[in-house]
């Protein structure tokens, strides 16, 4: 189960700097603030946090893989 915290963590830290960099790079698409189509950046950034947590289940680098021992080939 500690792995499990820890991946979660991990995972959701990812996907919140993920939000935060699109939503910066799409509010900076706006030539004026006023301009800002929010809907968009909002669910534009969704989506990539989404995608991130999809992604961190293949595996995240910031979790240390607990190292086991070399397998034996079997005579």
């Amino acid at each position: 189960m500690s792995n499990f915290k820890e991946w979660l963590k991990a995972a959701g830290i990812r996907a919140l700097r993920t939000f935060a960099q699109a939503l910066v790079a799409s509010i900076g698409c706006a030539v004026v603030i006023s301009e800002v189509d929010w809907l968009y950046c909002l669910s534009a950034s969704l989506l990539s946090a989404i995608l991130s947590i999809l992604m961190s289940i293949a595996g995240l680098p910031e979790l240390k893989q607990e190292e086991q021992p070399p397998e034996e080939d079997a005579k």
